[in-house]
Protein backbone atom coordinates (compact mmCIF):
# COMPACT_ATOMS: atom_id res chain seq x y z
CA UNK A 1 0.00 0.00 0.00
CA UNK A 2 1.40 3.51 -0.84
CA UNK A 3 1.65 5.33 2.33
CA UNK A 4 -0.54 7.90 3.22
CA UNK A 5 2.24 10.06 5.11
CA UNK A 6 5.67 10.37 4.42
CA UNK A 7 8.15 12.00 6.30
CA UNK A 8 11.73 13.45 3.95
CA UNK A 9 14.59 14.59 5.52
CA UNK A 10 12.60 16.24 8.11
CA UNK A 11 14.79 19.26 9.91
CA UNK A 12 13.18 21.54 12.99
CA UNK A 13 15.78 24.08 14.65
CA UNK A 14 15.20 25.75 17.65
CA UNK A 15 16.41 30.17 18.44
CA UNK A 16 17.83 29.52 21.81
CA UNK A 17 19.67 32.48 23.49
CA UNK A 18 22.85 30.21 23.08
CA UNK A 19 22.14 30.37 19.58
CA UNK A 20 20.05 28.02 17.22
CA UNK A 21 19.72 24.49 17.63
CA UNK A 22 19.52 21.15 15.70
CA UNK A 23 16.36 19.52 17.53
CA UNK A 24 14.93 17.25 14.90
CA UNK A 25 18.24 16.07 12.18
CA UNK A 26 16.97 14.44 8.69
CA UNK A 27 14.21 12.18 10.36
CA UNK A 28 12.53 10.20 7.78
CA UNK A 29 9.62 7.66 7.68
CA UNK A 30 6.52 6.85 6.64
CA UNK A 31 3.27 4.87 7.59
CA UNK A 32 -0.09 3.26 5.82
CA UNK A 33 -3.51 3.35 7.00
CA UNK A 34 -4.69 1.32 9.42
CA UNK A 35 -0.77 1.05 10.25
CA UNK A 36 0.81 1.82 13.92
CA UNK A 37 4.19 3.56 13.77
CA UNK A 38 6.23 3.94 17.33
CA UNK A 39 8.44 7.02 17.20
CA UNK A 40 10.66 5.66 20.40
CA UNK A 41 13.06 7.60 22.39
CA UNK A 42 14.15 9.02 25.78
CA UNK A 43 12.70 12.70 26.62
CA UNK A 44 14.23 15.69 24.74
CA UNK A 45 15.59 12.89 21.64
CA UNK A 46 13.02 14.78 19.20
CA UNK A 47 9.71 12.46 19.60
CA UNK A 48 7.13 15.60 19.77
CA UNK A 49 8.88 18.29 17.79
CA UNK A 50 8.80 15.92 14.99
CA UNK A 51 4.59 15.30 15.27
CA UNK A 52 4.51 19.25 15.98
CA UNK A 53 6.40 19.66 13.10
CA UNK A 54 4.25 17.33 11.31
CA UNK A 55 0.73 18.99 12.10
CA UNK A 56 2.07 22.65 11.98
CA UNK A 57 2.37 23.14 15.87
CA UNK A 58 5.72 24.79 16.48
CA UNK A 59 6.13 27.31 18.85
CA UNK A 60 7.19 30.55 17.48
CA UNK A 61 11.15 29.80 18.46
CA UNK A 62 11.08 26.50 16.08
CA UNK A 63 10.66 26.56 12.48
CA UNK A 64 11.29 23.52 9.92
CA UNK A 65 14.68 24.00 8.10
CA UNK A 66 14.48 21.39 5.48
CA UNK A 67 12.66 18.52 4.02
CA UNK A 68 9.25 17.34 2.90
CA UNK A 69 6.42 15.91 4.42
CA UNK A 70 4.03 14.44 2.14
CA UNK A 71 0.08 13.80 3.23
CA UNK A 72 -1.32 11.93 0.56
CA UNK A 73 1.30 13.33 -2.15
CA UNK A 74 1.13 16.28 -1.11
CA UNK A 75 3.74 18.08 0.65
CA UNK A 76 2.75 19.72 3.81
CA UNK A 77 5.31 22.43 4.16
CA UNK A 78 4.01 23.64 1.03
CA UNK A 79 0.80 24.83 1.65
CA UNK A 80 -0.89 27.87 3.08
CA UNK A 81 -1.98 28.16 6.68
CA UNK A 82 -6.03 28.44 5.19
CA UNK A 83 -4.89 24.98 3.27
CA UNK A 84 -3.65 23.45 6.56
CA UNK A 85 -6.43 24.34 8.77
CA UNK A 86 -8.76 22.42 6.18
CA UNK A 87 -6.63 19.08 6.57
CA UNK A 88 -6.88 19.36 10.67
CA UNK A 89 -9.31 17.08 11.50
CA UNK A 90 -10.04 15.19 8.70
CA UNK A 91 -6.76 15.00 7.10
CA UNK A 92 -4.33 15.39 10.41
CA UNK A 93 -5.19 15.12 14.45
CA UNK A 94 -3.13 14.77 17.25
CA UNK A 95 -3.80 13.79 20.87
CA UNK A 96 -1.35 15.37 23.28
CA UNK A 97 -0.41 13.98 26.27
CA UNK A 98 -1.37 16.57 28.75
CA UNK A 99 -5.34 16.81 28.26
CA UNK A 100 -6.39 19.29 30.89
CA UNK A 101 -3.89 21.96 28.83
CA UNK A 102 -4.82 20.73 25.86
CA UNK A 103 -8.62 21.64 26.51
CA UNK A 104 -10.23 25.25 26.78
CA UNK A 105 -10.86 25.37 30.21
CA UNK A 106 -13.68 27.94 29.68
CA UNK A 107 -15.54 26.09 27.50
CA UNK A 108 -17.76 23.26 27.82
CA UNK A 109 -16.90 19.40 26.50
CA UNK A 110 -19.83 19.73 24.08
CA UNK A 111 -19.04 22.88 22.91
CA UNK A 112 -15.44 22.31 22.11
CA UNK A 113 -16.71 18.24 20.41
CA UNK A 114 -19.02 19.84 18.63
CA UNK A 115 -16.82 22.66 17.18
CA UNK A 116 -15.12 20.49 14.53
CA UNK A 117 -18.38 19.65 13.25
CA UNK A 118 -19.61 23.44 12.56
CA UNK A 119 -16.61 24.04 10.85
CA UNK A 120 -15.79 21.20 8.53
CA UNK A 121 -19.41 20.22 8.03
CA UNK A 122 -21.03 23.38 8.72
CA UNK A 123 -23.89 21.55 10.96
CA UNK A 124 -26.39 23.69 13.30
CA UNK A 125 -25.54 23.95 16.86
CA UNK A 126 -27.92 21.59 17.61
CA UNK A 127 -26.71 18.41 15.41
CA UNK A 128 -23.53 19.37 16.13
CA UNK A 129 -24.27 18.87 19.75
CA UNK A 130 -25.98 15.65 19.12
CA UNK A 131 -22.93 14.31 17.17
CA UNK A 132 -20.78 15.56 20.43
CA UNK A 133 -22.85 13.42 22.54
CA UNK A 134 -22.58 10.51 20.10
CA UNK A 135 -18.81 10.85 20.29
CA UNK A 136 -18.54 11.00 24.27
CA UNK A 137 -20.75 7.53 24.41
CA UNK A 138 -18.26 5.88 21.87
CA UNK A 139 -14.95 6.91 23.91
CA UNK A 140 -16.82 5.30 27.07
CA UNK A 141 -18.00 8.80 29.16
CA UNK A 142 -20.94 7.84 31.06
CA UNK A 143 -24.22 9.80 30.89
CA UNK A 144 -22.76 11.77 28.05
CA UNK A 145 -26.21 13.77 27.29
CA UNK A 146 -25.85 15.45 31.03
CA UNK A 147 -22.05 15.57 30.88
CA UNK A 148 -21.73 17.53 27.75
CA UNK A 149 -22.51 20.70 29.80
CA UNK A 150 -19.88 19.98 32.39
CA UNK A 151 -16.26 21.80 32.02
CA UNK A 152 -12.86 19.49 31.53
CA UNK A 153 -11.50 20.06 35.01
CA UNK A 154 -15.14 17.98 36.11
CA UNK A 155 -13.69 15.06 34.60
CA UNK A 156 -10.87 12.73 35.43
CA UNK A 157 -7.80 12.59 33.89
CA UNK A 158 -8.49 9.02 32.08
CA UNK A 159 -11.75 10.47 31.25
CA UNK A 160 -10.44 14.01 30.25
CA UNK A 161 -8.10 11.72 27.58
CA UNK A 162 -11.07 10.15 26.40
CA UNK A 163 -12.49 13.31 25.57
CA UNK A 164 -9.53 14.40 23.88
CA UNK A 165 -8.67 11.47 21.92
CA UNK A 166 -13.21 11.82 20.37
CA UNK A 167 -11.77 15.45 19.71
CA UNK A 168 -8.72 14.22 17.87
CA UNK A 169 -11.30 11.74 15.81
CA UNK A 170 -14.23 13.38 15.21
CA UNK A 171 -13.75 13.62 11.44
CA UNK A 172 -12.46 10.33 11.04
CA UNK A 173 -8.77 11.64 10.01
CA UNK A 174 -6.60 9.60 8.16
CA UNK A 175 -3.57 9.93 10.02
CA UNK A 176 -3.64 10.43 13.93
CA UNK A 177 -0.19 11.34 16.04
CA UNK A 178 -1.11 10.44 19.78
CA UNK A 179 2.05 12.41 21.86
CA UNK A 180 2.33 10.41 25.11
CA UNK A 181 -1.30 9.82 25.44
CA UNK A 182 -1.18 7.90 28.58
CA UNK A 183 1.73 10.14 30.74
CA UNK A 184 0.09 10.50 34.50
CA UNK A 185 -2.44 8.01 34.31
CA UNK A 186 -2.36 4.76 35.65
CA UNK A 187 -1.76 1.39 34.80
CA UNK A 188 -5.67 0.29 34.54
CA UNK A 189 -6.05 3.57 32.41
CA UNK A 190 -3.36 3.14 30.22
CA UNK A 191 -4.61 0.38 29.36
CA UNK A 192 -8.29 1.72 28.75
CA UNK A 193 -6.74 4.41 26.68
CA UNK A 194 -4.58 2.19 24.10
CA UNK A 195 -7.79 -0.07 23.79
CA UNK A 196 -9.55 2.82 22.64
CA UNK A 197 -7.02 4.05 20.06
CA UNK A 198 -6.00 0.60 18.46
CA UNK A 199 -10.30 -0.08 18.52
CA UNK A 200 -10.47 3.46 16.27
CA UNK A 201 -7.73 2.65 14.54
CA UNK A 202 -9.45 -0.42 13.02
CA UNK A 203 -12.72 0.86 12.74
CA UNK A 204 -11.40 3.53 10.49
CA UNK A 205 -8.52 2.62 9.33
CA UNK A 206 -6.91 5.66 10.88
CA UNK A 207 -2.73 5.64 10.90
CA UNK A 208 -1.88 5.83 13.97
CA UNK A 209 1.88 7.56 14.55
CA UNK A 210 2.62 6.87 18.53
CA UNK A 211 5.10 8.97 19.93
CA UNK A 212 6.16 7.38 23.74
CA UNK A 213 9.44 5.82 25.75
CA UNK A 214 7.31 2.80 27.05
CA UNK A 215 8.49 -0.18 25.30
CA UNK A 216 5.83 -2.51 26.56
CA UNK A 217 3.66 0.03 24.91
CA UNK A 218 5.52 -0.13 21.97
CA UNK A 219 5.76 -4.05 21.92
CA UNK A 220 2.11 -4.51 22.33
CA UNK A 221 0.64 -2.00 19.73
CA UNK A 222 2.93 -0.97 17.44
CA UNK A 223 3.38 -2.47 14.10
CA UNK A 224 6.91 -0.64 12.78
CA UNK A 225 8.81 1.62 15.30
CA UNK A 226 11.50 4.04 14.49
CA UNK A 227 14.15 4.56 17.48
CA UNK A 228 15.28 8.01 17.91
CA UNK A 229 18.16 9.60 19.48
CA UNK A 230 19.51 13.05 19.51
CA UNK A 231 17.04 14.42 17.32
CA UNK A 232 17.39 11.35 14.85
CA UNK A 233 16.46 8.42 13.57
CA UNK A 234 19.05 5.63 14.70
CA UNK A 235 16.75 2.63 13.64
CA UNK A 236 14.08 1.49 11.96
CA UNK A 237 12.25 -1.82 11.44
CA UNK A 238 8.86 -4.04 12.20
CA UNK A 239 8.84 -4.64 16.11
CA UNK A 240 9.50 -7.78 16.41
CA UNK A 241 12.11 -7.58 14.89
CA UNK A 242 13.86 -5.37 15.76
CA UNK A 243 13.04 -6.02 19.94
CA UNK A 244 14.44 -9.73 18.82
CA UNK A 245 17.58 -8.69 17.06
CA UNK A 246 18.38 -4.87 17.67
CA UNK A 247 21.19 -3.09 14.94
CA UNK A 248 21.70 -0.25 17.06
CA UNK A 249 23.56 -0.64 20.40
CA UNK A 250 21.48 2.32 21.55
CA UNK A 251 18.28 -0.18 20.66
CA UNK A 252 19.91 -2.54 22.78
CA UNK A 253 20.95 -0.50 25.42
CA UNK A 254 16.92 0.09 25.84
CA UNK A 255 16.27 -3.16 25.69
CA UNK A 256 18.69 -4.47 28.40
CA UNK A 257 17.85 -1.47 30.61
CA UNK A 258 14.13 -3.07 31.10
CA UNK A 259 14.29 -4.92 34.32
CA UNK A 260 12.67 -8.51 33.39
CA UNK A 261 13.76 -11.92 34.70
CA UNK A 262 16.23 -10.01 37.16
CA UNK A 263 16.83 -11.82 40.43
CA UNK A 264 16.39 -9.99 44.15
CA UNK A 265 19.59 -7.88 45.12
CA UNK A 266 20.98 -8.01 41.30
CA UNK A 267 22.09 -4.59 39.76
CA UNK A 268 19.70 -3.19 37.20
CA UNK A 269 21.75 -2.63 33.78
CA UNK A 270 21.39 0.88 32.10
CA UNK A 271 22.81 2.88 29.31
CA UNK A 272 26.01 5.26 30.70
CA UNK A 273 25.97 8.69 30.46
CA UNK A 274 23.80 11.43 29.13
CA UNK A 275 22.18 12.34 25.95
CA UNK A 276 24.22 14.78 24.06
CA UNK A 277 23.53 18.69 24.14
CA UNK A 278 21.87 20.20 21.48
CA UNK A 279 24.19 22.91 21.25
CA UNK A 280 27.14 20.75 21.22
CA UNK A 281 26.68 16.87 19.41
CA UNK A 282 29.55 15.81 18.91
CA UNK A 283 31.12 15.27 15.83
CA UNK A 284 30.32 11.59 14.05
CA UNK A 285 28.07 9.44 15.93
CA UNK A 286 25.83 11.34 18.47
CA UNK A 287 25.98 7.86 20.03
CA UNK A 288 29.78 7.18 20.92
CA UNK A 289 30.30 8.35 23.60
CA UNK A 290 27.91 5.94 25.45
CA UNK A 291 28.49 3.03 23.02
CA UNK A 292 30.29 -0.33 24.17
CA UNK A 293 31.11 -0.93 20.91
CA UNK A 294 32.30 2.60 19.29
CA UNK A 295 35.84 2.93 17.14
CA UNK A 296 37.50 5.58 15.73
CA UNK A 297 35.75 5.15 12.29
CA UNK A 298 32.94 6.64 15.23
CA UNK A 299 34.26 9.75 15.84
CA UNK A 300 35.06 10.89 12.47
CA UNK A 301 31.83 9.91 10.33
CA UNK A 302 28.66 10.66 11.35
CA UNK A 303 26.63 7.23 10.26
CA UNK A 304 23.64 7.56 8.26
CA UNK A 305 20.48 4.68 7.61
CA UNK A 306 21.53 2.21 5.83
CA UNK A 307 19.42 -0.85 4.86
CA UNK A 308 20.29 -3.86 8.08
CA UNK A 309 18.31 -6.42 6.22
CA UNK A 310 14.90 -7.29 5.00
CA UNK A 311 13.19 -3.67 5.78
CA UNK A 312 15.65 -2.87 8.28
CA UNK A 313 17.59 0.16 8.51
CA UNK A 314 20.41 1.27 11.20
CA UNK A 315 22.68 4.22 10.98
CA UNK A 316 25.64 2.66 12.77
CA UNK A 317 28.96 1.74 11.40
CA UNK A 318 29.16 -1.74 13.62
CA UNK A 319 25.38 -3.23 13.04
CA UNK A 320 27.02 -5.70 11.65
CA UNK A 321 28.24 -7.01 14.94
CA UNK A 322 25.13 -6.68 16.56
CA UNK A 323 23.78 -8.95 14.38
CA UNK A 324 26.58 -11.73 14.54
CA UNK A 325 26.14 -11.57 18.32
Amino acid sequence: MTPVLEVDRLAVDIRTPAGTVRAVREVSFAVRSGETLALLGESGCGKSMTAQAIVGLLDPVAHVAGGAVRFDGTDLLTLSPAQRRRLAGPGLAIVFQDALTALNPVQTVGAQLAEPFRIHERLSRRAARARAVELMERVGIPEPGARAGAYPHQFSGGMRQRLLIALAMALRPKVLLADEPTTALDVTVQAQIMELLRELRTEQRTALILITHDLAVVAEQADHVAVMYAGSIVETGRVAEVFSRPRHPYTRGLLDSVPAEVARGTNLRSIPGSPPDLHSVPSGCAFRARCPIAGDVCAEQRPILTEAGPGRLAACHHWKELADD
